[in-house]
Protein backbone atom coordinates (compact mmCIF):
# COMPACT_ATOMS: atom_id res chain seq x y z
CA UNK A 1 0.00 0.00 0.00
CA UNK A 2 1.13 3.24 -1.31
CA UNK A 3 1.62 5.48 2.09
CA UNK A 4 -1.29 8.56 1.69
CA UNK A 5 0.30 12.53 2.09
CA UNK A 6 0.41 15.97 1.09
CA UNK A 7 2.70 17.02 -1.98
CA UNK A 8 4.14 20.71 -1.63
CA UNK A 9 5.85 22.00 -4.78
CA UNK A 10 8.30 25.31 -4.51
CA UNK A 11 8.12 24.28 -0.42
CA UNK A 12 11.19 26.34 0.10
CA UNK A 13 9.33 29.47 -1.07
CA UNK A 14 7.77 32.24 0.81
CA UNK A 15 4.70 30.40 1.19
CA UNK A 16 5.88 27.37 2.05
CA UNK A 17 7.71 27.92 4.93
CA UNK A 18 4.44 28.80 6.65
CA UNK A 19 2.35 25.89 4.71
CA UNK A 20 4.85 23.45 6.52
CA UNK A 21 4.44 24.52 9.69
CA UNK A 22 0.58 24.97 9.76
CA UNK A 23 0.26 21.18 7.95
CA UNK A 24 3.06 19.63 10.30
CA UNK A 25 1.30 21.13 13.47
CA UNK A 26 -1.98 19.81 12.28
CA UNK A 27 -0.52 16.22 11.79
CA UNK A 28 -3.35 15.51 9.68
CA UNK A 29 -1.27 13.31 6.75
CA UNK A 30 2.32 13.25 6.10
CA UNK A 31 3.77 15.86 4.23
CA UNK A 32 6.56 15.69 0.70
CA UNK A 33 8.59 18.33 -0.77
CA UNK A 34 9.87 18.75 -4.31
CA UNK A 35 12.41 21.84 -4.57
CA UNK A 36 15.27 22.95 -6.41
CA UNK A 37 16.00 24.53 -3.19
CA UNK A 38 17.13 22.10 0.41
CA UNK A 39 14.64 22.97 3.06
CA UNK A 40 16.14 24.99 6.52
CA UNK A 41 17.15 22.40 8.97
CA UNK A 42 14.32 22.89 11.25
CA UNK A 43 11.37 22.51 8.46
CA UNK A 44 13.23 19.13 7.13
CA UNK A 45 12.44 17.81 10.07
CA UNK A 46 8.59 18.49 9.87
CA UNK A 47 8.29 16.64 6.53
CA UNK A 48 8.30 12.96 5.74
CA UNK A 49 10.54 13.24 2.68
CA UNK A 50 12.04 15.82 0.57
CA UNK A 51 13.22 15.69 -2.93
CA UNK A 52 15.64 17.75 -4.53
CA UNK A 53 14.66 18.68 -7.96
CA UNK A 54 12.44 20.32 -10.70
CA UNK A 55 9.02 19.57 -11.32
CA UNK A 56 9.96 19.31 -15.18
CA UNK A 57 11.68 16.28 -14.00
CA UNK A 58 9.43 13.83 -15.76
CA UNK A 59 11.21 10.47 -13.53
CA UNK A 60 11.16 12.37 -10.41
CA UNK A 61 6.99 12.94 -10.63
CA UNK A 62 7.11 9.33 -11.66
CA UNK A 63 8.91 8.22 -8.49
CA UNK A 64 6.30 10.22 -6.34
CA UNK A 65 3.56 8.48 -7.94
CA UNK A 66 4.81 4.68 -7.41
CA UNK A 67 6.41 4.96 -3.86
CA UNK A 68 3.26 7.78 -2.51
CA UNK A 69 -0.74 8.13 -2.89
CA UNK A 70 -0.87 11.84 -3.15
CA UNK A 71 -4.15 13.33 -2.10
CA UNK A 72 -3.60 17.27 -1.85
CA UNK A 73 -1.41 19.19 -3.74
CA UNK A 74 0.16 22.59 -2.71
CA UNK A 75 1.63 23.47 -5.61
CA UNK A 76 3.92 26.58 -5.07
CA UNK A 77 6.82 26.43 -8.01
CA UNK A 78 7.20 28.90 -9.90
CA UNK A 79 9.58 31.82 -11.88
CA UNK A 80 8.45 35.07 -10.05
CA UNK A 81 7.40 38.05 -12.09
CA UNK A 82 10.51 40.19 -12.52
CA UNK A 83 12.94 36.80 -13.26
CA UNK A 84 9.94 36.20 -15.71
CA UNK A 85 10.22 38.97 -17.64
CA UNK A 86 13.50 38.80 -17.86
CA UNK A 87 14.02 35.20 -19.16
CA UNK A 88 10.52 34.88 -21.14
CA UNK A 89 10.90 31.12 -22.28
CA UNK A 90 12.65 30.02 -18.57
CA UNK A 91 9.27 31.45 -17.05
CA UNK A 92 6.89 29.57 -19.43
CA UNK A 93 8.95 26.65 -18.83
CA UNK A 94 8.52 26.76 -14.91
CA UNK A 95 5.38 27.94 -14.59
CA UNK A 96 3.38 26.37 -17.53
CA UNK A 97 4.97 23.52 -18.89
CA UNK A 98 5.80 22.75 -14.89
CA UNK A 99 2.43 22.72 -14.24
CA UNK A 100 1.02 21.53 -16.89
CA UNK A 101 3.36 18.04 -15.80
CA UNK A 102 2.30 18.30 -12.28
CA UNK A 103 -1.92 18.28 -13.07
CA UNK A 104 -1.02 15.28 -15.56
CA UNK A 105 0.80 14.02 -11.95
CA UNK A 106 -2.52 14.68 -10.11
CA UNK A 107 -4.52 13.05 -13.08
CA UNK A 108 -2.70 9.42 -12.80
CA UNK A 109 -2.57 10.32 -8.86
CA UNK A 110 -6.82 10.96 -9.62
CA UNK A 111 -6.98 7.56 -11.53
CA UNK A 112 -4.55 5.52 -9.39
CA UNK A 113 -6.73 5.98 -6.15
CA UNK A 114 -9.95 6.23 -7.32
CA UNK A 115 -10.99 9.84 -5.65
CA UNK A 116 -10.48 12.96 -6.56
CA UNK A 117 -6.93 14.70 -6.27
CA UNK A 118 -7.28 18.46 -4.33
CA UNK A 119 -4.91 20.65 -6.17
CA UNK A 120 -4.63 24.40 -5.06
CA UNK A 121 -3.02 26.77 -7.64
CA UNK A 122 -1.43 30.01 -6.39
CA UNK A 123 -2.05 32.34 -9.08
CA UNK A 124 -1.86 36.16 -8.91
CA UNK A 125 -3.05 39.70 -9.42
CA UNK A 126 -0.65 39.77 -12.56
CA UNK A 127 -3.15 38.08 -14.32
CA UNK A 128 -5.15 40.91 -14.58
CA UNK A 129 -4.09 44.28 -16.82
CA UNK A 130 -5.45 47.37 -17.15
CA UNK A 131 -4.46 49.64 -19.71
CA UNK A 132 -3.34 52.97 -18.17
CA UNK A 133 -4.02 54.50 -15.01
CA UNK A 134 -7.42 56.50 -15.49
CA UNK A 135 -8.80 53.02 -16.27
CA UNK A 136 -7.39 51.56 -13.19
CA UNK A 137 -8.72 54.31 -10.94
CA UNK A 138 -12.01 53.75 -12.48
CA UNK A 139 -12.82 50.40 -12.24
CA UNK A 140 -12.25 50.11 -8.26
CA UNK A 141 -12.14 46.63 -6.58
CA UNK A 142 -12.01 44.22 -9.80
CA UNK A 143 -13.90 40.84 -9.97
CA UNK A 144 -12.23 37.50 -11.00
CA UNK A 145 -13.96 37.82 -14.57
CA UNK A 146 -12.86 41.24 -15.04
CA UNK A 147 -9.68 42.79 -17.09
CA UNK A 148 -8.16 39.48 -17.66
CA UNK A 149 -5.30 41.02 -20.38
CA UNK A 150 -1.72 40.32 -18.58
CA UNK A 151 0.93 42.37 -19.79
CA UNK A 152 3.76 39.92 -18.30
CA UNK A 153 5.24 36.27 -19.04
CA UNK A 154 4.19 35.95 -15.29
CA UNK A 155 0.94 37.32 -15.17
CA UNK A 156 0.14 35.43 -19.09
CA UNK A 157 1.34 31.96 -17.58
CA UNK A 158 -1.04 32.23 -14.78
CA UNK A 159 -3.96 32.97 -16.50
CA UNK A 160 -3.61 29.93 -18.92
CA UNK A 161 -2.65 27.47 -15.94
CA UNK A 162 -6.15 28.35 -14.18
CA UNK A 163 -7.65 27.98 -17.69
CA UNK A 164 -5.59 24.15 -17.63
CA UNK A 165 -6.44 23.55 -13.86
CA UNK A 166 -10.42 23.90 -14.94
CA UNK A 167 -9.25 22.01 -18.29
CA UNK A 168 -7.98 19.12 -15.98
CA UNK A 169 -11.21 19.65 -13.60
CA UNK A 170 -14.09 19.52 -15.66
CA UNK A 171 -13.14 18.49 -19.57
CA UNK A 172 -10.31 16.46 -19.15
CA UNK A 173 -10.01 14.35 -22.43
CA UNK A 174 -14.08 14.92 -23.58
CA UNK A 175 -13.84 12.94 -25.93
CA UNK A 176 -13.15 9.62 -24.63
CA UNK A 177 -15.54 7.18 -25.11
CA UNK A 178 -15.62 7.40 -20.58
CA UNK A 179 -15.21 10.29 -18.39
CA UNK A 180 -11.81 10.93 -17.03
CA UNK A 181 -12.73 14.25 -15.70
CA UNK A 182 -13.21 15.04 -12.17
CA UNK A 183 -9.86 13.21 -11.13
CA UNK A 184 -8.43 16.44 -10.22
CA UNK A 185 -10.47 19.05 -7.96
CA UNK A 186 -8.32 22.22 -9.25
CA UNK A 187 -9.08 25.11 -6.53
CA UNK A 188 -6.76 28.37 -7.44
CA UNK A 189 -6.28 31.80 -5.33
CA UNK A 190 -5.31 34.81 -6.86
CA UNK A 191 -3.06 36.16 -4.63
CA UNK A 192 -2.53 40.17 -4.27
CA UNK A 193 0.92 40.87 -3.34
CA UNK A 194 2.57 39.12 0.11
CA UNK A 195 4.42 40.88 2.89
CA UNK A 196 6.64 38.22 4.95
CA UNK A 197 8.09 38.48 8.05
CA UNK A 198 10.08 35.19 8.19
CA UNK A 199 11.51 35.67 4.77
CA UNK A 200 13.43 37.29 2.78
CA UNK A 201 11.57 39.29 -0.70
CA UNK A 202 13.01 36.79 -3.87
CA UNK A 203 11.87 38.97 -6.90
CA UNK A 204 8.30 39.56 -7.06
CA UNK A 205 7.21 42.74 -8.46
CA UNK A 206 5.24 43.74 -5.61
CA UNK A 207 8.10 42.92 -3.37
CA UNK A 208 8.99 46.88 -2.68
CA UNK A 209 6.80 47.06 0.12
CA UNK A 210 8.74 43.79 1.90
CA UNK A 211 12.27 44.84 0.91
CA UNK A 212 11.38 48.93 2.26
CA UNK A 213 10.72 46.68 5.79
CA UNK A 214 13.49 44.54 5.36
CA UNK A 215 16.19 47.10 4.35
CA UNK A 216 14.84 49.66 7.53
CA UNK A 217 14.97 46.57 9.85
CA UNK A 218 19.01 46.25 9.05
CA UNK A 219 19.77 49.93 8.81
CA UNK A 220 20.12 50.55 5.32
CA UNK A 221 18.44 52.67 2.95
CA UNK A 222 16.17 52.12 0.07
CA UNK A 223 15.20 53.46 -2.72
CA UNK A 224 11.49 52.27 -3.61
CA UNK A 225 11.21 51.69 -7.61
CA UNK A 226 7.62 52.46 -7.75
CA UNK A 227 5.62 56.19 -6.91
CA UNK A 228 4.21 57.31 -3.45
CA UNK A 229 0.66 57.06 -4.90
CA UNK A 230 0.83 53.56 -6.52
CA UNK A 231 -2.05 51.11 -4.54
CA UNK A 232 -2.28 47.74 -5.22
CA UNK A 233 -3.79 44.91 -3.01
CA UNK A 234 -1.42 43.43 0.03
CA UNK A 235 -2.14 40.82 2.41
CA UNK A 236 0.10 39.15 5.36
CA UNK A 237 1.77 35.96 4.79
CA UNK A 238 0.29 34.19 7.87
CA UNK A 239 -3.13 34.96 5.86
CA UNK A 240 -2.11 33.88 2.80
CA UNK A 241 -1.78 30.13 4.49
CA UNK A 242 -4.77 30.52 6.14
CA UNK A 243 -6.24 31.11 2.87
CA UNK A 244 -4.69 28.05 0.99
CA UNK A 245 -5.63 25.92 3.95
CA UNK A 246 -9.39 27.27 4.08
CA UNK A 247 -9.73 26.66 -0.14
CA UNK A 248 -8.21 23.22 0.52
CA UNK A 249 -10.52 22.17 3.34
CA UNK A 250 -13.65 23.47 1.75
CA UNK A 251 -16.75 21.52 0.67
CA UNK A 252 -16.26 21.15 -3.26
CA UNK A 253 -19.88 21.45 -3.30
CA UNK A 254 -19.98 25.36 -1.76
CA UNK A 255 -17.32 26.35 -4.30
CA UNK A 256 -19.03 28.31 -7.28
CA UNK A 257 -15.86 29.43 -8.80
CA UNK A 258 -12.55 27.33 -9.35
CA UNK A 259 -10.61 30.75 -9.39
CA UNK A 260 -11.10 32.95 -6.54
CA UNK A 261 -9.51 36.49 -5.52
CA UNK A 262 -8.16 37.43 -1.67
CA UNK A 263 -7.15 40.70 -0.22
CA UNK A 264 -6.43 41.71 3.22
CA UNK A 265 -5.58 46.23 2.64
CA UNK A 266 -4.53 48.19 -0.24
CA UNK A 267 -2.23 50.51 1.22
CA UNK A 268 -0.07 53.03 -1.58
CA UNK A 269 3.33 52.54 -1.19
CA UNK A 270 3.33 56.30 0.46
CA UNK A 271 1.39 55.01 2.93
CA UNK A 272 3.71 51.80 3.48
CA UNK A 273 6.39 54.14 4.10
CA UNK A 274 5.06 56.18 6.18
CA UNK A 275 4.22 52.91 8.61
CA UNK A 276 7.74 51.95 8.16
CA UNK A 277 9.64 55.12 9.53
CA UNK A 278 6.73 54.87 11.81
CA UNK A 279 8.20 51.45 13.36
CA UNK A 280 11.72 52.06 12.38
CA UNK A 281 12.19 56.53 13.03
CA UNK A 282 16.02 55.99 11.55
CA UNK A 283 14.69 54.51 8.12
CA UNK A 284 15.92 56.04 5.11
CA UNK A 285 13.09 55.35 2.36
CA UNK A 286 13.49 57.66 -0.89
CA UNK A 287 11.18 57.01 -3.95
CA UNK A 288 12.63 56.42 -7.09
CA UNK A 289 10.33 55.16 -9.81
CA UNK A 290 11.54 52.52 -12.31
CA UNK A 291 9.54 53.25 -15.30
CA UNK A 292 9.38 49.64 -17.02
CA UNK A 293 8.05 48.24 -13.21
CA UNK A 294 6.03 50.63 -12.70
CA UNK A 295 4.17 50.23 -15.98
CA UNK A 296 3.41 46.59 -14.86
CA UNK A 297 2.38 47.50 -11.03
CA UNK A 298 0.18 50.51 -12.92
CA UNK A 299 -1.40 47.43 -14.79
CA UNK A 300 -2.70 45.55 -11.42
CA UNK A 301 -5.86 46.77 -10.32
CA UNK A 302 -5.51 48.78 -6.80
CA UNK A 303 -8.22 46.63 -5.14
CA UNK A 304 -10.12 43.61 -6.00
CA UNK A 305 -13.28 41.88 -4.87
CA UNK A 306 -13.38 38.65 -2.78
CA UNK A 307 -16.64 38.85 -1.87
CA UNK A 308 -17.08 35.28 -3.28
CA UNK A 309 -14.33 34.11 -1.30
CA UNK A 310 -15.79 35.53 1.96
CA UNK A 311 -19.12 33.94 1.07
CA UNK A 312 -18.32 30.32 -0.34
CA UNK A 313 -15.28 29.01 2.07
CA UNK A 314 -15.22 32.41 4.73
CA UNK A 315 -11.86 33.99 3.99
CA UNK A 316 -11.24 36.38 6.58
CA UNK A 317 -7.88 37.69 6.86
CA UNK A 318 -6.89 38.19 10.21
CA UNK A 319 -4.19 41.11 9.47
CA UNK A 320 -5.71 44.45 8.55
CA UNK A 321 -2.95 47.28 7.57
CA UNK A 322 -2.34 48.50 11.15
CA UNK A 323 -2.48 45.27 12.79
CA UNK A 324 -0.10 43.22 9.81
CA UNK A 325 2.19 46.25 10.91
CA UNK A 326 2.54 46.54 14.24
CA UNK A 327 1.48 43.08 15.78
CA UNK A 328 3.55 40.98 13.12
CA UNK A 329 5.48 42.62 10.65
CA UNK A 330 7.39 45.20 12.52
CA UNK A 331 8.43 43.31 15.77
CA UNK A 332 8.71 40.17 13.79
CA UNK A 333 11.16 41.76 11.35
CA UNK A 334 13.08 43.89 14.26
CA UNK A 335 13.95 40.62 16.10
CA UNK A 336 15.20 38.76 12.65
CA UNK A 337 17.50 41.26 12.56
Amino acid sequence: MRKPVTLITGASGEIGHGLIERLAAAGEMPIITVDLQPLPRDHRDMVDREYLGSILEIHLLERILSEFEVRTIFHLAALLSTRAEFTPLAGHQVNVEGTLKLLDFAQSQGESHGRPVVFLYPSSIAAYGLPDLETKRAAGRLREHEWNQPTTMYGCNKLYCEHLGRYYDAHYKQLAAETLSGKVDFRSIRFPGLISADTVPSGGTSDYAPEMIHAAAQGRPYACFVRPDTRIPFMAMPDAVDALLGLAAADRTALTKPVYNIAAFNPSAGEIADLVRHGFPTAEISFAPDLKRQAIVDSWPEDVDDSTARADWGLAPRYDLARAFSDYLIPRIRQRY
